[in-house]
């Protein structure tokens, strides 16, 4: 029994110094399982509000352009 023990302990010492932890290995796969299934689902619903695009019709910098149209905002009006 002793025999076995350090015969299959000298094979896989290497090995097992290189792989990371088999629990480690498992929360990533799974991980990426629920990544992958995530996705599919978001791409088997498509998008949530298509109405919502950019028509590039903005004025301004900034993001959305959005203090270009707000009138008074800054005492332009005084």
């Amino acid at each position: 029994m002793d025999e076995l023990r350090e015969a299959s302990s000298g094979v896989g010492a290497p090995l097992r110094k290189v792989l990371p932890p088999p629990a480690l290995c498992g929360f990533l796969l799974l991980l990426a399982l629920m990544g992958a299934a995530a996705y599919a689902a978001g791409a088997a619903c498509g998008p949530v509000a298509p109405g919502m695009q950019d028509t590039g019709t903005h004025r301004g910098g900034g993001a959305g352009g959005g203090t270009a149209d707000m009138g008074g905002m800054h005492g332009e009006d005084r």
